[in-house]
């Protein structure tokens, strides 16, 4: 069930290519759906009659079903699978050998107690690509340890830098370290796909959530290492980087304007009228301004809580100044420009018949990726699969099933 007719006809750039996709939660499958959304044929492999545990995640249920599942599942095809049966993990070895990437979550050292490691797998299929999720890679002292996005967040660095200095470390409101990985996943796996290109042999790409996190850590390490300054939470600013900060508005909202550059200050000052702290030596250059940060912030509040956000919003672009409005899902439905880039589409689906979620990103000008449906039931494309790929017919089905292998 697609958007459009349009949009179903068009050829994704991934098409042809072949995702078996085992694990569940997040880190890893992102990765499965970004595939998916760029036309790759991603079949999630998933416990007979439990599923995903996404199936049943997040705050808010519609006719009892999960509003994250159709997102993060869509354009995907379910098969089950009991993977802790022989027959199970024979089946799934044959889908393995009929694909291009294997995308995995598992605890490291899982896929090699059922024989389906990467030197095991690349016997009968010389070109795959693995990508293997895990919280700490699939080496090291700590790879046999269980490992959780909000685990990795806090080894990588991002949770001790994340809040306010006079409280304890808080997270960011997403399950940044699960995404995140994922992308990283997705990168190795493209890159890993040109080599094969070149070379006709696929490899395993291995990261693990506290690397992806690490990673994103800027000039951290070299920091402590020269300096010996450990970074530390600074809630809504960068230290020493201003004026860039929320600042509230006559409504009682709050608005964000970021004019650390010496030309964008001086259009800051002109929309507050106050064209001579432009020039004024204690906030004319980047370190003039950082040292007077909070003298600056408290200054630049007392003008923004006479304005709504809107009155805020109409000087800032006159002026050239980027500011703009913290987004709501609201917010995100009534803006024009989201409505223009079309960055949240309507998707149909069987049970909520039309559903929001974001759009595909990046846009491709050639090949865009789309959404052609959304998360699918349990089990929804075992027969499609079992008979498409592996040729096994309705009788050896229902032996399967009676067996609860699938």
């Amino acid at each position: 069930m697609g958007e459009t007719s349009e949009t179903n006809q068009i050829k994704r750039p991934l098409e042809g290519l072949r995702v078996i996709e085992m694990g569940a939660f997040i880190a890893g499958p992102f990765c499965g759906q970004m595939l998916a959304d760029f036309g790759a044929e991603v079949i999630k492999i998933e416990t007979p009659g439990q599923g995903d545990p996404m199936r049943q995640w997040g705050r808010h249920r519609h006719n009892g079903r999960s509003l994250w599942w159709p997102v993060l599942a869509r354009n995907k095809k379910s098969v089950t699978l009991n993977l802790k049966s022989k027959k199970g993990q024979q089946m799934a070895r044959q889908l393995v050998d009929s694909a291009d990437f294997l995308v995995e979550n598992f605890r490291a050292g899982m896929l090699e107690k059922w024989d389906m490691g990467y030197e095991s797998l690349q016997k009968t299929n010389p070109g795959l690509i693995m990508i293997r999720v895990s919280g700490y890679g699939q080496t090291g002292p700590y790879k046999d340890k269980p490992g959780f996005g909000s685990i990795g967040e806090a080894m990588g660095g991002i949770r001790y830098i994340t809040g306010y200095p006079d409280r304890p470390p808080t997270r960011i409101g997403i399950s940044i370290g699960d995404s995140l990985t994922s992308v990283f996943g997705l990168i190795g796996g493209l890159v890993a796909l040109h080599h094969r290109h070149n070379t006709g042999r696929g490899q395993m790409v291995d990261i693990g959530i506290y690397e992806a996190v690490l990673s994103l850590m800027e000039s951290m390490i070299p920091e402590f290492q020269f300096a010996g300054e450990v970074r530390e939470r600074t809630g809504s600013i960068l230290p020493n980087v201003a004026p860039s900060n929320i600042y509230p508005t006559s409504t009682g909202g709050f608005f964000v304007i970021a004019a650390n550059a010496d030309n964008i200050f001086g259009r800051l000052c002109q929309a507050m009228g106050r064209p001579e702290l432009a020039g004024d030596e204690r906030y004319a250059t980047h370190k003039a301004r950082g040292e007077r940060q909070a003298e600056l912030d408290e200054m630049i509040s007392q003008w923004t809580v006479n304005y709504t956000a809107a009155e805020l919003q109409a000087m800032m672009d006159r002026h050239g100044v980027p500011a703009g409005l913290i987004f709501t899902p609201r917010e995100m439905l009534q803006d024009p420009h989201f409505q223009a880039r079309k960055a949240i589409i309507d998707v149909a689906d069987k049970a909520f018949g039309s559903i929001k979620m974001q759009n595909v990103f990046p846009f491709l000008s050639e090949s865009p990726g789309g959404v052609a449906w959304t998360g699918p039931e349990l089990g929804e494309h075992n027969e499609a699969v079992f008979a498409g790929v592996l040729g096994l017919g309705a009788k050896e089905l229902d032996e399967l099933r009676q067996e609860g292998v699938i």
